[in-house]
């Protein structure tokens, strides 16, 4: 199957060439790289998250920020009001001491609370315009170790070289002119500094990438539409790890679809730990007629599962910051890269199965059986389902 065309002609964006991705699992090996990152850049740094609160990761992703200000970098942050709102006031104070330049993005104003459902649940790290990172990690203690308990949780992130760092630039300079700044002249990627730079040796290379942003929609978004794509057109297997699963009934009846017409399906949601239980209360509602067209929902079990990811046949994987839900696909600002390789796919199948051995299958006959309380809740988030 012509995978590239059919995306290229759907979503309207080309892939790049010559793009090298490296796999990050855990905090373990994630922070390390994105901190090792940071510390190697000599132009500029741009840093966008939702999620940034507290614990000793904080501290160490400030106060390096603040260095390389220091040490003449330009460093520019940018904190979504809401998800990062929990973030210590003395970080934001040091980091702006230092030169950074802080903006926070989309406050929360009573008079326009409607503006304040929006938000750019974005997260990237882009260093010189060579490297980036993106992916589910937030900056918070709850992402550090490696998934051993239910304190560590589980996420994936990558580590991208090539013109698809350009893509995922663009992620932040939307939000960056957002906030009232304009575009300078000679973006990080246009410096020549005579280097050869060889893409990390850990990565895996020579990938096809297309880099998908989106902003809220009423109706459609290009990431509604790329999930729409990447599902209709699965041939053999679909794998999709998601921290929040609220598909519309449109999605739900393309995953039907695929089941029965003989596609291996398998959905990967948190089980007992999660830090926002009427996620999964509200996602529990669409199971049935999953379960009935032969779908395989797991329950990962041994911490929260944030990562996200989609694996098409072995072969597409699609990756970054959006869930399978209604806020990721209509309501925030999310940015995905859609990669091209057997290797990649091969990679995250692999993590896939490993943490299948965490899991508990949801089985149709004892889905049936839940408790007359799951089934009110169930019934009462369809009133607030297009929130989660």
């Amino acid at each position: 199957m012509n995978y590239k065309g059919i995306l290229e002609s759907t979503i309207g964006i080309p892939f790049s060439s010559g793009n090298a991705i490296r796999v990050l699992k855990n905090g373990k090996e994630i922070f390390p790289a994105m901190l090792d990152a940071i510390s190697g850049a000599r132009h500029e740094i741009d840093f966008l998250t939702f999620v940034y609160w507290k614990g000793d990761i904080a501290g160490r992703f400030a106060r390096l920020l603040g260095k390389k200000a220091k040490e003449g970098v330009g460093v520019r942050v940018i904190l979504d009001c809401f998800g990062a709102a929990f973030m210590p006031r003395e970080l934001v104070e040091h980091m702006e001491k230092c030169g950074v330049e802080v903006e926070w993005i989309r406050p929360v104003k009573r008079w326009k609370i409607w503006k304040s459902d929006n938000r750019t649940h974005r997260k990237v790290l882009i260093c010189d315009g060579n490297i980036a990172f993106t992916g589910g990690v937030g900056i918070a203690e709850e992402w550090e170790g490696d998934a051993r308990n239910p304190s560590e949780w589980r996420e994936t992130h990558f580590r991208v070289e090539g013109p698809a760092v350009r893509g995922l630039q663009s992620a932040f300079l939307e939000n960056w002119i957002e906030t009232g700044h304009q575009l300078h002249e000679g973006l990080p990627w246009q410096e020549d500094d005579g280097e050869v730079r060889l893409p990390d040796e850990q990565s895996i290379k020579e990938i096809p990438i297309q880099v998908v942003r989106t902003s809220a929609s009423v109706l459609w978004s290009d990431i509604m539409i790329l999930y729409r794509t990447l599902v209709g057109m699965a041939q053999e297997s679909i794998r999709i790890t998601t921290a929040y699963f609220n598909p519309n009934e449109a999605m739900v009846t393309l995953l039907c679809e695929a089941a029965e017409r003989g596609v291996e399906v398998h959905i990967m949601i948190p089980g007992e730990h999660i830090d926002k239980r009427v996620a999964n209360i509200a996602g529990g509602d669409r199971f049935q007629p999953l379960l009935k067209a032969g779908v395989n929902l797991w329950f990962y079990q041994k911490t929260m599962l944030h990562a996200k990811s989609i694996v098409i046949d072995d072969y597409v994987s699609c990756i970054g910051s959006a869930n399978f839900n209604h806020r990721s696909m209509l309501k925030d600002d999310e940015v995905n890269m859609i990669a091209l390789s057997a290797e990649l796919a091969e990679l995250l199948v692999n993590h896939f199965q490993e943490d299948l051995t965490y899991c508990d299958k949801i089985k149709q006959d004892q889905w049936e059986q839940r408790s007359l309380m799951q089934r009110g809740l169930e019934v009462v988030s369809k009133f607030f389902k297009q929130q989660i």
